[in-house]
């Protein structure tokens, strides 16, 4: 029997295009990592996820199809990556469509599997309903023992493939492991790992820069697969990888191209995953080509990083290919000015220039990943920094808007709630009124703060906060709550259940005791008027009828409607009693 000497076994799951593996890798890993589509050969690279429920630590791992003939000319290229799983796996889970039943591919599939010499369980996927269980008879012509029938889409039959899994998965020698990465750069005596968090590395750009190439010399291994073919790539890849004794989590990405130029579904799912994956990492590495330049869309991929509030580098891959002619010096000045003024909103961003292809200049990558990591390790108490923000604003004030000017009255470090290696400081400012504070002077805020520490790679984000109003006074808060009663007749009828008013109408004519007598030459009291008789009251002067209003005027004062002649609505308007219309007087005339 087969000893694994890895602490993590190894299920790969194989078979024919569209039979469903994606779906089931989704489900064991329990998280939306593959793409799921109809269409077959959508999956190309090799997908590696832990497996969730297991009771021993499982690896699965999803391939591309095997045996069908695919229109984008990568069926040879997927079969090696097959391969190469089939090869690294200690589990082999062949994987079948009970509803389309036996296949000559599946066949032909399983003679390459017997080969193999390792535990084989057929799979028989999207048995929705247990009558379709007994069509495992139909493959029981392949020859293998170990059978499960599940629905990767509905979760039925899950649980006992997991258990399948464990038992046929061989036990862990106890040795020395070797699933550590070898020291980088061929170095030997490196320390051992560190036990604090893994540094999530992205690598994002657009299509067909070399973000592949990259990811797999960095790992010197043939990981993801490389084509000349702009969007070889559709899934997003994990692999882990440790220099210098820091474990990272290296994350190759689909290219992200124009929202208008995207023509399938499957590559609008690959952009969703990139996206996704540029939220989840603790930093962003933008990869451009160096021989293009800088296009619109590394603009728009690095605004999309700038918003997401994420550590970023810029690499410049293709370098070999930039200026050839010249030294070295003229190609580097060349290169950072070229990138400074079209990336100018990344300026903090340390730049490196690389050759993904001739393996040039890889370990300054980590080299500016370490001035990041420490940048983001220095803090500064909240003492000095709102000394330094009161010293920038006394040294220039903020600008008036609307007759107002901005006023800060208290600043501090926010401490994220789940902290990562990498962090990008968030300042919140306790300000008079957060609309007075116009972008200029935001950034001229942040260039104070970045020339006093060195935020190198990090951004800065500024969040303004008002200062809170008052709500009524403190009488307000004896108040009974009258919300939800109906207005003011609803806080009558509060107030008369809670017997406020039948309080005061008992303590109004009893006289309060242990007080002294009111003195009336220091506060005289004050005299009710009292009310005056019709006789006693002046009488007032009437104003003349022709200074009264229209409607107050006596009948035979009031002056005639006046009514325009003409067509029109107004001449359309029923007339007066007693008046007789223009149009009636010429209908009169008419009739004689």
């Amino acid at each position: 029997m087969k000893v694994s000497r890895n602490k993590d076994r190894i299920v790969a799951i194989v078979g024919r295009p569209n039979v469903g593996k994606s779906a089931l890798f989704n489900r064991l890993a329990g998280r939306r990592i593959a793409i799921v589509h109809d269409m077959p050969g959508v999956t190309r690279d090799r997908l590696t996820a832990p497996v969730k429920g297991s009771r021993i630590p499982l690896q699965v791992m999803d391939t591309g199809g095997i045996g069908a003939t695919l229109e984008d000319s990568f069926g040879a290229m997927v079969r090696v990556e097959a391969e190469i799983a089939i090869a690294a796996a200690d589990v082999i889970l062949f994987v079948v469509d009970a509803l389309a039943g036996m296949h000559p591919i599946d066949q032909s599939v399983a003679e390459l599997l017997r080969r193999q010499g390792k535990p084989v369980i057929l799979g028989l996927n999207k048995a929705d309903d247990p009558k379709h269980d007994h069509i495992l008879a139909d493959f029981g012509r392949l020859g293998f023992k170990l059978t499960a029938a599940f629905s990767a889409e509905h979760g039925r039959g899950i649980d006992r493939l997991i258990r399948v899994c464990e038992e046929a998965a061989p036990p862990v020698e106890s040795g020395p492991s070797t699933d550590t990465e070898p020291p980088a750069d061929g170095e030997e005596g490196q320390p051992a790992p560190q036990a604090g968090k893994e540094i999530r590395l992205a690598i994002i750009g657009r299509p067909n820069v070399g973000k592949s190439s990259l990811f797999n010399a960095i790992l010197k291994d043939d990981r993801a697969m490389v084509s000349e073919i702009a969007g070889t790539t559709r899934d997003s890849i994990d692999s882990d990888y440790t220099h210098r004794g820091q474990r990272y989590l290296l994350i190759d990405t689909a290219g992200i191209r124009k929202k208008a130029k995207i023509d399938t579904s499957v590559e609008a799912y690959s952009v969703a995953r990139s996206e996704r994956s540029i939220r989840r990492a603790d930093l962003c590495a933008l990869v451009i080509d160096a021989e293009r330049g800088v296009a619109e869309q590394e603009r728009k991929i690095a605004g999309t990083i700038l918003e997401e509030n994420k550590p970023c580098i810029i690499i410049a891959n293709k370098f070999d290919l930039f200026l050839p002619d010249g030294t070295m010096k003229e190609r580097l000045e060349a290169l950072e000015d070229h990138v400074r003024r079209e990336l100018f909103f990344l300026h903090y961003a340390p730049l490196v220039a690389v050759s993904a292809k001739e393996g040039m200049n890889l370990s300054k990558i980590f080299g500016a990943i370490d001035l990041v990591k420490k940048a983001s390790d220095n803090g500064m108490s909240t003492g000095q920094f709102n000394r330094l923000l009161q010293d920038a604003i006394e040294r220039t004030p903020p600008p008036h808007v609307r007759g107002r000017r901005f006023k800060l009255l208290y600043a501090t470090l926010a401490r994220e709630e789940m902290p990562r290696p990498i962090m990008a400081p968030r300042v919140v400012l306790f300000v008079n009124h957060e609309d007075l504070m116009p972008a200029t002077y935001r950034r001229y805020l942040e260039n104070t703060v970045r020339g006093s520490m060195e935020y190198e790679g990090l951004p800065i984000r500024f969040d303004i906060r008002a200062r809170e109003k008052r709500q009524g006074n403190v009488r307000d808060l004896w108040k009974p709550d009258t919300r939800g009663t109906g207005g003011r007749q609803g806080r009558r009828k509060e107030d008369a259940v809670s017997g406020r008013k039948v309080k005061e109408q008992e303590n109004k004519g009893k006289e309060t005791e242990g007080r002294p007598p009111r003195l009336e030459t220091a506060f005289p009291a004050r005299k009710s008027a009292a009310k005056k008789s019709p006789s006693d009251r002046k009488p007032s002067a009437k104003r003349p009828a022709s200074k009264r209003p229209a409607a107050k005027r006596p009948a035979g004062k009031r002056p005639a409607a006046k009514r325009p002649a003409g067509r029109g609505a107004a001449a359309k308007r029923p007339a007066p009693r007693g008046k007789t219309s223009l149009r009636q007087t010429v209908k009169k005339r008419s009739r004689r």
